[in-house]
C-alpha cells in the first residue's frame, strides 16, 4: 500500500520519565520544522510504595501517529518496565501507529551466547518491545549492528556519528589527527570515523592478563599525534583509561575521547577524573541525561534532538530517512 503522509493521524509525543529534556527538545524541533505545535501528550506516571508503576493518558490518542520517548539507562529495569507498560497503555487506546524511541538501548552487549546456558537478552527486549504495542521502534548506535534483526518489525537504527565528527571537524584541526578504537572489537566503527576525518586508523590491542583484559599495545603509529579515541559507549570507564594511559605512554600529544551513550556505572567517575588530566575533551550526546554533579569542565554534551525530531518528521511524512545521511 503507497504510503500517504499523515495516514496515521497528528504527531504525538508521549515523554517517558528517563529523559524528559530531550523530549522536550524533540517538541521544540518538530514544533519549528512543522510549522504545527507538536506538544508533549498530558500523561501521569507514577510509581507506587510497593515500586509498581502505573500510566495513565490524560488525552485520547486513538487514530494517532504516537512516538514514546524512553532511553534505557540507570535505572535500566524500572525504565525498560515503564516502557513496556506506557506502549500497551498507548496500544489499549487504539493508537493508529505506535513509535518506540530509544536513545539508548540496555542490554544490547548480551547479543550473541558467548558463554553456556546463558541468554540473548537483547534479543528479549527486542520480543518485549514488540508484544508490548510497538509498531515500529528507533534508536541510536545499537552496540552490534545484528540487534537489528531481533526486531520483526521495522524501525530506524540511527547513529551520532555524523553529528560528533561535524563537531570535531569545527573545533579540531584534523591534518595531525589519527583515529583509535579502544579495542580490536570497535575496528568496524573506528573505521567509519577515519572516513568521514579523511585520517589514519589505529587500534588498541587488549590480552588477558590472569583473570583480566588489558589494553596492550597500539597498532598503528601514534606518537606526536592528535588521537581520537572512540567507542559506541563508556560504561565503567576501565578500558577507555586503560587507553587513555596506553597513549600518553605511546607519545600520543593531544587526546580527545568520542563516543554516543554516557552509561556511566561506578567506579568511572572516578576513572573520568584520572583521564581527564591527560585527555583534552570529552564529547558524547545526551542519549542518556548525566547529572550536573557527574559532569566535568572538559565535557560537551551534544544533542541529539534534532536527529530524532527530523526522524520522526520524515517517518510520519513517509519520507526516506536513508536520504538525511545521504544514503
Amino acid at each position: 500500500m503507497t504510503r500517504v503522509p499523515g495516514m496515521y493521524g497528528e504527531i504525538k509525543l508521549l515523554a517517558g520519565s528517563a529523559c524528559p529534556e530531550l523530549a522536550t527538545e524533540i517538541s521544540d524541533y518538530l514544533t519549528r520544522t512543522t510549522g504545527q505545535y507538536v506538544p508533549l501528550l498530558d500523561a501521569s506516571i507514577e510509581k507506587f510504595p510497593n515500586d509498581n508503576i502505573f500510566v495513565q493518558l490524560n488525552e485520547s490518542v486513538r487514530g494517532q501517529d504516537v512516538y514514546i520517548i524512553q532511553t534505557t539507562g540507570a535505572p535500566v529495569n524500572d525504565n525498560l518496565m515503564e516502557l513496556f507498560i506506557t506502549l500497551d497503555a498507548v496500544r489499549r487506546d487504539s493508537a493508529g501507529r505506535i513509535t518506540a524511541v530509544i536513545p539508548y538501548m540496555a542490554y544490547s552487549r548480551t547479543d550473541k551466547k558467548d558463554l553456556p546456558r546463558t541468554p540473548i537478552t537483547a534479543r528479549l527486549i527486542a520480543d518485549m518491545i514488540q508484544i508490548a504495542g510497538a509498531d515500529r521502534y528507533m534508536t541510536i548506535d545499537l552496540h552490534a549492528g545484528q540487534i537489528q534483526g531481533f526486531f520483526s518489525i521495522p524501525g530506524d537504527s540511527l547513529t551520532a556519528r555524523y553529528l560528533i565528527v561535524d563537531y570535531i571537524r569545527e573545533t579540531l584541526p584534523t591534518d595531525n589527527m589519527v583515529v583509535t578504537t579502544v579495542d580490536l572489537g570497535f575496528a568496524k566503527g573506528g573505521r567509519n570515523w577515519a572516513r568521514l576525518l579523511n585520517v589514519p586508523l589505529t587500534f588498541i590491542e587488549k590480552r588477558r592478563v590472569g583473570t583480566e583484559t588489558r589494553a596492550h599495545a597500539i597498532i598503528g603509529n601514534v606518537r606526536d599525534k592528535d588521537v581520537l579515541l572512540v567507542d559506541d559507549e563508556m560504561d565503567t570507564g576501565g578500558s577507555m583509561l586503560q587507553a587513555v594511559e596506553l597513549l600518553d605512554e605511546s607519545g600520543a600529544r593531544d587526546i580527545t575521547v568520542a563516543f554516543t551513550h554516557a552509561v556511566f556505572s561506578p567506579p568511572v567517575h572516578e576513572r573520568l577524573r584520572q583521564m581527564s588530566e591527560r585527555v583534552r575533551e570529552f564529547v558524547f550526546t545526551n542519549t542518556i541525561p548525566v547529572p550536573p554533579e557527574h559532569r566535568l569542565p572538559n565535557m560537551t554534551i551534544l544533542s541529539v534532538a534534532d536527529l530524532l525530531g527530523e526522524v520522526i518528521r520524515r517517518a510520519h511524512e513517509g519520507v526516506s530517512v536513508g536520504a538525511l545521511f545521504d544514503e
